[in-house]
């Protein structure tokens, strides 16, 4: 039997929009993955303690107040220290196209906008796995 993926969904910092992660999480959790959905206003030690502690396969980032250049650096140097080395970052939100480049560079997984087909991010997520087995 195959393992089922693991997503942890998270909104950093004071961002209290939800609507979008609230999507992405349903959108996740119907194409067979199992969703773990931390809420509102979670710090980035929050979100990489959570990760360990769920053991998840993957963690989003829905981030719609322009911290993301201060968000993502974070999580990603968090997840390096507890040893999530193989677990992705992903995530989305307002994130304008040469952050998005120097997220990627700095080690963040795609990152979606608005307006991006959720099947696209579900398929995106199981072929990084397909690339990168951690088990």
């Amino acid at each position: 039997m195959d393992k089922k993926i693991r997503v942890l969904i998270a909104k950093a910092g004071l961002d209290g929009h939800d609507r979008g992660a609230k999507i992405i999480a349903s959108a996740l959790r119907d194409s067979g993955m199992e969703v773990i959905y931390t809420g509102l206003r979670q710090s980035p030690e929050m979100i990489v303690e959570a990760a360990l502690q769920e053991d998840v396969d993957v963690i989003g980032i829905s981030i719609l107040s322009g911290a993301h250049m201060t968000v993502f650096p974070k999580i990603l140097t968090l997840m390096k220290e507890k040893g999530l080395d193989d677990v992705l970052l992903t995530g989305g939100g307002i994130i304008p196209e040469e952050d998005i480049a120097e997220l990627k560079r700095q080690g963040a997984g795609e990152l979606f906008t608005p307006g991006a087909a959720t099947s696209s991010i579900a398929a995106y997520i199981k072929q990084w796995l397909s690339d990168h087995p951690r088990y």
